[in-house]
């Protein structure tokens, strides 16, 4: 199992708590995002840039995962790929896309797309709060702890 980070869009206090996890686990981290990133020094933490373009980094997480593997991510578009691809999806709020509700995610999602584009403003979302931060730490590390033994199998 790895993970694999749609690193543009994260925030830095998630890559934070996922630099830790990895080097705690030994479990492999892959940051992929369109611009550089400083990664702290580590035989399980990669990065990987890709060009720039919408959904390229996306796509090449889509392609480069397996099945089994975690992917962090806002993007519901990309969570929903992961998910039918055999991955898991967990934003960095602490929730865990899945297959029974990524459906009603997308369907949401493109919702206040179709409001954004006839012009009503449904604004963004909340800044991230401490609690948030301690949710994504805490189901991460459940996750972790559940598939563990998967990690060498890939």
């Amino acid at each position: 199992m790895k993970i694999w980070v749609d690193a543009d869009a994260c925030p830095v206090v998630v890559k934070d708590i996922l630099y830790k996890a990895a080097e705690r686990t030994g479990t492999m981290l892959t940051l992929v995002a369109n611009q550089f990133l400083r990664t702290p020094p580590s035989q399980y933490i990669h990065f990987l840039r890709v060009p720039s373009g919408l959904d390229v980094a996306d796509n090449e997480i889509v392609r480069k995962m397996s099945s089994g593997d975690l992917v962090i991510t806002a993007d519901i578009p990309l969570a929903a790929n992961v998910v039918e691809k055999g991955g898991y999806a967990l934003n960095p709020r602490g929730e865990l896309y899945t297959a029974e509700n990524i459906r009603d995610r997308l369907s949401t999602r493109d919702f206040m797309d179709t409001l954004r584009s006839n012009g009503i403003e449904t604004g963004g979302p909340a800044a991230l709060t401490k609690r948030d931060r301690q949710t994504f730490a805490n189901r991460l590390d459940t996750f972790l702890n559940q598939h563990a033994g998967n990690k060498n199998r890939t």
